[in-house]
Order: structure tokens, then sequence, then C-alpha cells
């Protein structure tokens, strides 16, 4: 199959997948239709979207090039290019949570669109479980500390970090929340873990333990695998049966006041042997069902290191390193945009069925932005011998002139 030409641009393509009505009805929503003169909304959602998908550097990065493109852009619903100044100005005024409601809008149209959207999983979830698994972690942005004092993290160092609860088997956002590096992890949990729903599973890191909360995920009748502390006090209530590498298997309650008071229950502690990175460490792990196999539980928190795929696909492919603004609303604008970016890209892989990773499919992008050509014919086509001429070597091309047998 050959790339096929279209009048239409590759950059075109991918922003047009926006329904047309959605950031002007957000714009009205959040009052930024009326700051907006020239540079309209949807002139400043393209921007930040081309931003991404063309890896900018500066504030002169994009605007030199939208402007040099004021032509092809027009046609993308009439976007405009912006002034350094105005794109500047926009990214600190108009309220950021526009950009976060457009994203998980966005989302939405997409599965409505294509209903098997999302539904690959994740080839390290545990095969055997049908319920809904949910990731949650966080990963720290860095930034300047002289410049954004807002997100100071220590005397030199400043640093955003967002929240993530993750769909395993879609491998796709279900929650997100961007704060200061300062916040606690545990505080955020409550807000990550509150749209899960009855039967679900949560898996989380020991930074976020809290037996407060616990306490309500078992209420909810949520189940939840995490790791133990180690300053963690507690008696046998019951001891199980250990199979193979599971050097413990406990019914347990906490021990101390405070924490008893917070968790009086009874739950389960598992220590195995783990394989990390080719070698065996001992974890302990804990949580609330006592019915899985232990070594079903170390299955489950082995794939919580699959959002670390997740973080660093969108940390190593978009823009998250370069930021084009000091303020806080300046930084939530550019993170809301990259993940909408990483989500209209996953659209586009499973339409066209990439075979490829991710990165790859960002890179080939990145480089056909303003050429014509049909985008799901370019994917269909990427890595096969089908689109182009080969080179034969002939056997008398073996030998040099005067010296053929």
């Amino acid at each position: 199959m050959k790339s096929v030409r279209t009048n239409i641009s590759t950059l075109r393509q991918i922003i047009e997948l926006i329904p047309g009505h959605t950031v002007r009805k957000l714009a009205e929503k959040y009052g930024i239709d009326k700051q907006a003169r020239t540079f309209t909304p949807w002139s400043h959602v393209t921007t930040m979207m081309y931003s991404q998908l063309a890896h900018s550097l500066s504030l002169n990065d994009v605007c030199d090039t939208l402007t040099n493109h004021k032509n092809e852009l027009e046609t993308i619903r009439g976007a405009v290019p912006p002034s350094r100044n105005g794109l500047s100005h926009a990214n600190k005024i108009r309220n950021a949570d526009m950009a976060e409601e457009l994203f998980w809008t966005v989302l939405e149209h997409l599965h409505k669109l294509s209903p098997g959207f999302g539904s690959k999983t994740y080839a390290g979830m545990p095969y055997r479980f049908k319920e809904t698994i949910n990731v949650v972690d966080s990963t720290t942005i860095s930034l300047v500390a002289n410049c954004m004092s807002w997100a100071k993290h220590r005397r030199r160092k400043a640093a955003a970090k967002l929240h993530m609860c993750l769909d395993l088997q879609s491998f796709l956002p279900r929650f997100a929340v961007l704060k200061k590096a300062k916040h606690s992890d545990p505080v955020k949990a409550y807000e990550l873990c509150a749209n899960l729903k009855d039967g679900e599973i949560v898996v989380f890191d020991k930074a976020y333990v809290d037996f407060k909360h616990l306490n309500i995920l078992d209420d909810r009748g949520i189940f939840w695998v995490t790791r133990a502390k180690d300053n963690m006090r507690y008696e046998i209530v019951e001891k199980l049966p250990v199979k193979k590498k599971i050097m413990q298997d406990q019914i347990i309650k906490l021990e101390l006041p405070g924490t008893y008071k917070q968790y009086p229950k009874t739950f389960r502690l598992v220590r195995a042997m783990v394989e990390v990175n080719g070698k065996l460490e001992e974890m302990t792990f804990i949580t609330n069902n006592a019915k899985w196999a232990a070594s079903s539980v170390c299955d489950l928190y082995k794939a919580r290191w699959s959002i670390e795929v997740f973080f660093k696909q969108i940390k190593q492919t978009l823009q998250l390193c370069d930021f084009m603004g000091y303020s806080e609303n300046a930084i939530r604008w550019q993170v809301w945009t990259a993940l909408l970016v990483y989500v209209l890209l996953r659209f586009l892989a499973y339409i066209g069925q990439w075979k490829h990773s991710f990165n790859r499919l960002f890179t080939m992008i990145r480089g056909i932005l303003w050429s014509r050509f049909d985008l799901f014919s370019i994917i269909a086509s990427y890595g096969t011998a089908c689109a182009a001429n080969r080179m034969r070597a002939a056997p008398e091309q073996a030998y040099l002139p005067g010296f053929a047998t």
C-alpha cells in the first residue's frame, strides 16, 4: 500500500479530531471568549497542540513557525498564528481548567466515536483478572526554581507533580491531578480514587498508604493492593499455607492504637521474592482480599510498574521538559494539552492498527506535520517494503572491471 496524497495537512487531520463545537462551548463556560480578541480560543488550543506535536522549544519557535505557515494554519477552522506576547499572555490569564475539561471531553468523544478504543489490554496485566485494574502513582515534572516560586520544592529546585489514576486495561487515564510537588501523595489519593466503583481493583505504592483511606476503600467494596511500610506494627491473626516463592501469607491486624482506630479490620500480608531487573528481591504486600492466590497479589503489584511506561511515553516524546511559561496556569495549559495530544495519537494508532511503538508514531508524524498525506495510509504503509522500489544486487556487480570470472 502506497501513501495517498490529499489536500489536507497532517496537522489538520489530527487537530480536527476534536469536535468543532467543543472548544467554543468550553470557552463560553470559562469566560475565555470574552478575553479573546484576535487570538481566539480555538487558535490557542491549536497552537498549544502544535507545540506538542512539533516538540517546540520556546515561544519564538512556535510563533515564528506558525506565522510562516499562516495560510495552511487558517485552513484549520480559521486558526490564526499568535504573537509571542499574545501566546504568553493567553497561557498566563486564560483559565487552564478549560484545557483540563477539554481533555476529558475529547476522551469521552473518542470512546463514543469508536467504542473499542482503549480495549487493548496492557501486555503486563495479569490475565486472570476480569475486574477493572486501576494503577495510582505520580511523576515529578522538574521546573526552574528561580523563575517559578509558586512551585518551589526545595531550596534550589522547583517541581510540579502529576498524580494519575491509570486504567490498566485501556492504558488511558481515568483521573489526573496536577499540583505543586510539595503536596502529599496520600492526600491526593482521595481525589484519584473518588470515581472508582464497587468490585474494582486499585494498586498503588506505599507512598500512598493511608489506613483511613484504605478503610474507606474497603467500605466501598474496592479491592486494594499496596506495599507495607517498614515500620508497620501488626499482630498475626492467622497463618495461611505458602507455595514456591511465597515466604509468608498471613491475616493480620494493626497493633498501635492510632492506626488500629483508622483501620480496625483484619487484612492480608504477603511476603515474597519478586524478580526486579533480573534479580530476586524480598517485598511485603498488603491487601484487603483474602481469596486471591498469594502469587496473584504479587502479580498485581508488578503490574503497577506499567504506569512508569505511561509516564515514560509522555515525558520522553511530548514536550514536558521545556516550558513556555513560568506561571502555574501556563504549566497546566502545557501539561493538559500534552495529555490531549497523547490520547489523539493513541486513537490514531488504534484506528490505523499501528504495529510499532508510540515513540515511532510520534516521530513519524512530527516529520510530516505540514505534508499533505492521508494519515491513515501513512500509518498503514509505515515500515513496509511495498511503498518504494528496492535495490537489487546482480551477481555481475560483485566484481571489479577486468576481474570478473
